[in-house]
């Protein structure tokens, strides 16, 4: 497990198992971990949980990672909103952290079993996270055997947080909704679109003649998402941060493509609002991209 602050409890001789733990000095340092190999847990001090939420790498910490906060000062509603980013845990006392990751982890593993009975994300009508690396696995053995190239493309989203504090989580629903149906409509009936998070999207593009296809299509649809959308009335805007892993450059399993593909967009710089589509192909007008 990781863990960043100061004065952490004794991990090692806890009553809740033995924790092997790497000591992080960073939120920049805890990110390139997350982004080289998987961790159980993560355990973050912060004297200022509500700026966790604007932390790039959450998206990417809670996807595989069982994450508590020690936060003394947090107000409730900070710690409610970081367990709906995803975050298992916010405790006040450093001294209760041993068994909050214990249990956060037991948690994350049978939630990991509980997610294999469902295929789909209700909000976008999506395959979700856990179907996503189940068609991964099916078509990287089909390579094994008849190698060709493909590419994986993470795009993370700014923009929703906002909406769903202005307008509501209903109407950051729909435009994450709209936002699915922009990236199905520009792409392949071959090609996946997943949700994995809820700002990020993943693409699978399962054939492709070179890596180059891949950075193309992913410039195009980053571009297609930084077009406003119409909710409520009002014009939306998303700004896009895309990340791309080739196959088998970058990875031969579905984690460590998709891994890889997080941690590129994280670092990606975004698409300027004022950023002109390609020419080839605008956002498609879809039935769910009108007023709502």
């Amino acid at each position: 497990m990781l863990c960043l602050g100061e004065n952490a409890p004794d991990l090692v001789g806890s009553d809740y198992g033995s924790f092997v733990v790497e000591g992080c000095g960073s939120l920049d340092d805890v990110a390139a971990r997350l982004r080289e190999a998987a961790h159980d847990a993560l355990l973050l001090f912060s004297a200022s949980p509500a700026a966790l939420a604007d932390w790039p790498a959450l998206a990417q910490a809670v996807l595989d990672t069982a994450v508590v906060v020690v936060a003394p000062s947090a107000r409730p509603a900070d710690a409610v909103a970081l367990l709906q980013y995803g975050v298992q845990d916010v405790v006040a006392d450093a001294a209760d952290a041993p068994r909050a990751l214990r249990l956060a982890i037991e948690r994350r593993r049978e939630q990991a079993a509980a997610r294999k009975g469902y295929s789909t994300d209700l909000p976008t009508g999506l395959p979700n996270h856990a179907q996503l690396l189940e068609h991964m696995t099916h078509l990287l053995a089909l390579r094994e055997r008849e190698p060709a190239p493909m590419a994986m493309i993470v795009l993370r989203v700014d923009g929703l947080a906002a909406v769903a504090e202005t307008l509501g989580q209903e109407s950051a629903d729909v435009l994450r909704r709209k936002a699915a149906v922009r990236l199905r409509a520009a792409l392949r009936a071959s090609d996946v679109v997943a949700s994995i998070g809820h700002d990020a999207f993943a693409v699978l593009l399962a054939w492709i003649d070179s890596p180059a296809d891949g950075e193309r299509v992913m410039d195009k649809l980053a571009a297609i998402l930084s077009q406003p959308f119409s909710v409520a009335g009002r014009a939306q805007r998303l700004l896009p941060h895309a990340g791309l892993a080739s196959y088998p450059e970058h990875g031969k399993s579905a984690e460590a493509l998709l891994r890889r593909a997080l941690g590129t967009a994280l670092q990606f710089t975004p698409v300027g609002r004022d950023a002109a589509l390609p020419a080839d192909r605008g956002p498609a007008a879809a039935a769910n991209d009108e007023e709502a």
